[in-house]
């Protein structure tokens, strides 16, 4: 059993930490004036700030505790937020990832840098004029009330597996102690007898007398991050009555742990006036948080790869299984074939769901990115996202962040306009980019759409004629022309900026597309905007196939992208000799003779059949001589002698330890619409 490193487990979850005040940060923008976004982010630094200190990453705590302190100002409404603020602590964060990810680097002088940033968007050089001006206009009476100190009754007592959990009591104590002078009694009564004393488990309660010139909310922020686990009270004490007064025992009590120097003599229990007391029973809330924690597990990525694999491996037997039970008249033999493979195919299913997350996770790193743009370009954008419950399997998530950057970042530099010029169009001063996804079939398509300028044809053309991509006056369709774009080294920008004009970004958008067996569309109308639709295959790993026979070889085609099949006598191969159409339901569609493409050399069946495939509105028919049936395909990645074969995505192991190609149908169909356009203009 592997143990789990601990500073492993801190970089997770302080990941998971920075994007929640990230998050918040950007709707923050927004709602400058939303209190409750300015306590989840307060909540948010306070937490790095602790978890970095106890694990050892000083650096990072004392960087944090600065804009913690910031926010801490927002939240008591001595400084405003603003969009300075915002934005300060947002640079502020990158460089709190960085101590996270490289936390004995050399940073230089970038903690100073942003730290003066951070002081001038609080407003730190003028806040001290500001109070002392303060202090000269406020009347005497309201100065001493402000002076005041108040006495606090705080009793607590935290669940039995805390310290297994990470949570030091003494902490507690010792944030107790820096609010104010404090007498800590602790209550030993719960403690059970040495020979069911379990040295994990904590059965002592406290109960603490503060007098602090602090508020109750700098109490509460003490056990924020507790709260819902344990039993706390807090109980104001009149003036004279806490003079006197000391946490008295239930029961019979070991010596108290006094914090204060003098002694505490004893005293009769004051009349306590409770002020918005935490209830002291928090059964309900409790179990509902043991509930929600049992229900989630953490588990790194790799062992869910290797359980993929060991299903893959499994699904490869159970189809052995199935071809030597269809060979035997053993009807026992049979019985348990079927079994298995209804089992393998249930836990396929079950895996496959285990590797699916929404796109909500890509989406939402492209909030920052915009924000930054924004105010890098000076333009007004928007970012709107649709269908982020959507979801696809972790591998697609991880290899398509980089294009959508590429593909975000060109359609706010080249697609959207300055405010100026959307104005003078009649365009609203806000640009819109809209991620999108949807499922369609076994595909996901996700879209990045805006409503800025479109794609400049002539230019296009120009670029690509100067670049020798087409000839000089070529015809191309208007899709053909717009793939253009994504040659290596095109771009139409007039000057290379940080955003674009290397001519990289779009060529990386394609190669990595196609090497997840995807396509790119590209609509784009003049004066409108434009939209790149990346059809995506919703899982890498293992997928549902039609396996085909063609001469002697056999091949899989991915059943979500079969429509239907048809039957093409002789007779009808012959007539459709030089065209390569057939008729269906009054529409022609190409095809291609998968025999003549693979140059198989053998004679065609009698009986051949036609499989209509389609992705997206664009269909294709690829004649093969035999259907065998459905095959749960494990895809195995080609090797690197074929990688630039365009027509196969990928390999499976056949029951029988053949191997079988899988059809890439993204390059079928298109060179079956290349085929129907040649024969179109010929004819």
């Amino acid at each position: 059993m592997s143990t789990l490193d601990p500073v492993a487990v801190f970089r997770t979850e302080a990941a998971e930490c920075l994007e929640a005040i990230e998050a918040g940060l950007l709707d923050l923008t927004h709602q400058l004036d939303n209190k409750d976004l300015v306590d989840a982010v307060f909540r948010g630094l306070h937490t790095l700030k602790g978890s970095g200190a106890m694990f050892g990453f000083e650096a990072l705590a004392a960087f944090t505790h600065h804009c913690e302190t910031a926010f801490d100002r927002v939240r008591k409404g001595e400084v405003a937020a603003t969009s300075e603020l915002v934005a300060a602590v947002l640079a502020a964060q990158d460089h709190m990832r960085a101590l996270v990810d490289q936390p004995d680097a050399d940073h230089g002088d970038t903690g100073h840098r942003l730290l003066a940033q951070l002081q001038a968007a609080v407003g730190g050089r003028e806040a001290a004029p500001a109070a002392a001006l303060a202090a000269v206009s406020v009347p005497a009476a309201v100065r001493d009330a402000a002076a005041k100190k108040n006495s606090w009754r705080i009793r607590f007592s935290l669940p039995a597996n805390s310290m297994a959990n990470g949570t030091n009591p003494l902490g507690l104590l010792d944030e107790l102690r820096d609010l104010g002078e404090c007498t800590v009694r602790a209550n030993t009564s719960a403690i059970p007898p040495l020979d069911a004393l379990a040295p994990t488990e904590l059965h002592i309660s406290w109960d603490v007398t503060l007098t602090s010139e602090q508020d109750r909310s700098a109490i509460d922020d003490v056990f924020i991050f507790v709260l819902d686990d344990m039993e706390l009270s807090v109980e104001e004490i009149s003036g004279q009555a806490a003079a006197t007064a000391a946490p008295v025992e239930e029961k019979a009590a070991p010596a108290p742990v006094v914090a204060s120097a003098a002694p505490v003599p004893p005293a009769t229990v004051p009349e306590f006036r409770p002020v918005d007391a935490v209830p002291a029973k928090r059964e309900a809330p409790a179990a509902v948080s043991q509930a929600k924690a049992a229900e989630n597990v953490r588990v790194p990525a790799e062992r869910l790869d290797e359980l993929m694999d060991r299903v893959g491996e499994l699904v490869i037997a159970q189809s052995r299984l199935s071809q030597l039970a269809s060979a035997s008249t053993d009807i026992a033999l049979r019985s348990v074939s079927e079994e298995i493979e209804r089992l393998s195919g249930e836990l396929r299913d079950t895996m496959m769901v285990l590797r699916m997350v929404p796109v909500a996770t890509l989406f939402s790193r492209f909030r920052r990115l915009v924000h930054d743009l924004a105010r890098e370009t000076g333009k007004v954008i928007e970012l709107v996202t649709e269908g982020e419950s959507t979801e696809v399997d972790k591998t697609v998530i991880e290899r398509l962040a980089d294009p959508l950057v590429h593909l975000v970042r060109n359609s706010i530099d080249h697609g959207l306009e300055t405010p100026a010029d959307r104005l003078a169009s009649g365009k609203t001063e806000a640009g819109t980019v809209t991620l999108s996804a949807r499922q369609a079939g076994g595909e996901v398509i996700i879209s990045i759409k805006d409503d800025g300028r479109g794609i400049n044809r002539e230019r296009v053309r120009a670029k690509a004629e100067s670049s020798g991509l087409i000839q000089p006056g070529q015809p191309l369709s208007d899709s053909e022309l717009l793939q253009l774009i994504f040659a290596p080294g095109f771009s139409t920008a007039a000057a290379i900026t940080n955003l674009s004009g290397r001519g990289v970004g779009m060529d990386v958008v394609k190669k990595t597309v196609e090497a997840l067996r995807g396509a790119i569309d590209i609509v784009s109308v003049p004066g409108q905007g434009s939209e790149v639709s990346l059809r995506i295959p919703l899982t890498l790993a293992i997928i549902d196939g039609l396996l085909v026979r063609v001469g002697s070889g056999r091949y899989v085609i991915p059943l979500s992208a079969v429509e239907e099949c048809l039957e093409l006598s002789l007779e009808e191969d012959l007539r459709s000799r030089g065209r390569s159409f057939i008729s269906l339901r009054d529409s022609l569609v190409p095809f291609l003779r998968l025999r003549d493409l693979f140059r198989t050399g053998t004679k065609p069946d009698v009986h051949q059949k036609v499989v209509v495939i389609s992705t997206g509105t664009e269909r294709v028919g690829l004649v093969v001589d035999q259907i065998i049936g459905d095959h749960q395909t494990v895809i195995k990645s080609m090797s690197k002698l074929h990688n630039n074969v365009a027509t196969f995505s990928g390999a499976t192991i056949l029951g029988d330890g053949s191997v079988a190609l899988i059809l890439d149908v993204g390059h079928l169909v298109a060179a079956g619409q290349q085929q129907e356009a040649q024969l179109r203009v010929a004819g």
